[in-house]
């Protein structure tokens, strides 16, 4: 009832009447039959017809200008049982598969964004989800040759907080303490145990899915069976652009991000009690010592990066993947120095002999124990957190080929279901750049801003965050790190605004398709395309040759089908490479 409100009201603010376009083409052309001047009918190819009435008979549509002229300038009469048939068939079934993308932010109002951030841009999802993989599969071979207590808890512990602001620090020696001490034995497994929780496919989601793959194919082989049958209304090109969704959902089942908030912070706050840290008067409870933690996702002692970082929603990876990297690889550099010196065979304290008592490859806990100088030391970790310049750099090794690889996957899905979208109605008649196309193509460049906008967000915020505690830079550093900063916010202003935008945009032109809003003279001349001289209207298609239209929709469900698998079949490719 809604929907039919809004076309009713969308159809007054036009000031446009409803007109049968079918009814007023065939008066027009008996009309010329009657006085055999055949201007303004066209051929199926927009062809002018000769003065004959042999000739006028067969003439299958008419110029814009004599569309304008005989029809004026409404749009054909809504179908309300073809808006709900097209609604139910292509445009429904994806509105209810968005309820099983993962949320978990701690606000409602987050959530809310992350389902707008994925409509308005499916190539941001996309990068996220990819990029999520990469950086797992990045660390987890880092990790490989680290043979010291507790390194496969350490990567596992890595991959399961991608969804958190992950904050290190080694101030009080805490991380130091927490790799070497072997007081800290249990702090690993049980937090990996904690974090180690699947959220994955239920009866619900496979049902779901099932459902709107199902009902894809259905509805296109029931257009394909009837191709001139509701051409101009025909949800082919809506069905085809939604299409991204399916391996979007398949690919963060797989995956199991762990973005519940409340789970997160419980599992942390738990282990924490568990946490031990070296003293020059011994070893003591990190609770003891302050609130900080070694590794931990609380963003009040620190702030973020971006005020994105700290949304658990794993379409944000974009913004925490480059400042989780640098971390994760602070964490596996000091295990990699760790576990070197244990292979060495040098102890922690200084001064005393490698025990080795237990076996080849056993670590006694004799041999694992000193003062914080010492452990630091062990680790090479400063005193305190680590610089946020310096000689460390800023960016991890290999995020921007990670980056790379994510983008040329998620442009591929983005434009590939967008493209077939376009080629479906391009090559519908009359064929060209009409309105149709044009706003599939608007929703493709769009999605692809605000995927642009947000990832060199992400950027400048984590290079001026580093440099921001630095005291000593020039006057005209400082401003212009002010300035970058301020950049950043706006492209993430901007970004999301946009992202907003297009996500009603997107559904508003599916139903503007589904309730023949298009079907009026200037849509269906494909004015855009051809040009006002040279733009003309089909309306008979019962004994067209759509051949080429047929092919075009056949190419179309080809492109965005190979895609979508080939998406699905990397990422779970990847994810395979991922321990668990």
């Amino acid at each position: 009832m809604k929907i039919r409100l809004f076309l009713l009201l969308l159809t007054s603010l036009k000031g446009a009447h409803a007109v049968n376009f079918t009814d007023c083409f065939i008066n027009f052309r008996n009309n010329a039959n009657r006085t055999l001047n055949a201007f303004g009918l066209v051929n199926a190819t927009g062809g002018n017809v000769a003065n004959s009435s042999s000739e006028i008979l067969t003439a299958v549509g008419f110029t814009y200008d004599a569309c304008l002229s005989q029809c004026g300038s409404g749009i054909q009469k809504p179908n309300w049982a073809n808006i709900s048939q097209q609604f139910s068939a292509w445009l429904l079934p994806y509105l209810a598969l968005i309820s099983h993308l993962p949320f978990g932010a701690r606000h409602r109002v987050d959530n809310l964004m992350s389902a707008i951030l994925t409509i308005g841009s499916p190539l941001l999802v996309g990068y996220s989800m990819i990029l999520t993989i990469l950086n797992a599969r990045w660390i987890s071979r880092r990790f490989e040759n680290v043979s010291f207590p507790n390194a496969k808890h350490a990567v596992r512990i890595l991959i399961s907080l991608q969804q958190t602001p992950l904050k290190i620090t080694n101030e009080d020696s805490l991380l130091s303490s927490l790799i070497v001490l072997p007081e800290n034995d249990d702090w690993w497994p049980k937090i990996a145990d904690s974090l180690d929780y699947t959220l994955t496919w239920s009866i619900a989601s496979a049902t779901s899915i099932a459902w709107v793959t199902v009902t894809y194919v259905l509805a296109f082989i029931g257009s394909i069976s009837d191709v001139s049958g509701n051409l101009n209304s025909s949800g082919q090109g809506a069905g085809s652009i939604w299409l991204w969704l399916i391996p979007i959902v398949i690919g963060w089942l797989q995956l199991s991000p762990k973005c519940d908030y409340v789970r997160i912070k419980r599992a942390m706050d738990n282990a924490d009690a568990m946490a031990f840290v070296a003293t020059y008067h011994g070893v003591i409870k990190a609770s003891d010592l302050s609130e900080r933690r070694a590794i931990s996702m609380d963003s009040t002692l620190e702030h973020s990066s971006s005020p994105d970082e700290s949304l658990t929603p794993p379409i944000y990876n974009y913004a925490r993947a480059i400042p989780w990297s640098r971390s994760a690889e602070d964490v596996f550099n000091a295990f990699l120095m760790a576990s070197n010196n244990s292979r060495m065979h040098r102890p922690v304290k200084t001064g005393d002999i490698w025990k080795n008592a237990g076996g080849k490859n056993v670590i006694e806990s004799s041999n694992r124990s000193g003062n914080p100088s010492e452990v630091n030391a062990y680790c090479r970790l400063p005193r305190y957190a680590a610089p946020r310049y310096g000689v460390r750099s800023p960016w991890a090794s290999g995020i921007f080929f990670r980056m790379f690889m994510a983008s040329l996957l998620s442009i591929a899905l983005q434009w590939a279901t967008t493209g077939a979208a376009v080629l479906v109605v391009y090559f519908t008649p009359t064929m060209g750049l009409g309105c149709r196309s044009l706003g599939y193509i608007l929703y493709g460049a769009l999605a692809t801003m605000v995927w642009a906008m947000l990832v060199t967000s992400s950027i400048i915020s984590h290079y001026t965050y580093l440099y921001s505690a630095r005291s000593s830079w020039s006057p005209f550093f400082s401003i212009t790190m002010r300035l970058a900063k301020v950049v950043s916010n706006l492209l993430r202003w901007s970004g999301k605004f946009l992202a907003t935008v297009n996500a009603v945009w997107l559904i508003t032109a599916s139903m503007l398709q589904f309730a023949d809003v298009y079907d009026n003279c200037y849509c269906n001349s494909s004015v855009l395309g051809r040009g006002v001289q040279h733009a003309y209207n089909i309306v008979m298609t019962d004994n067209l040759d759509l051949g080429l239209t047929e092919t075009a929709w056949w190419g179309g469900l080809a492109l965005a089908c190979s895609t979508c698998v080939g998406f699905v079949f990397f990422m779970s490719l990847w994810i395979d490479l991922v321990p668990t």
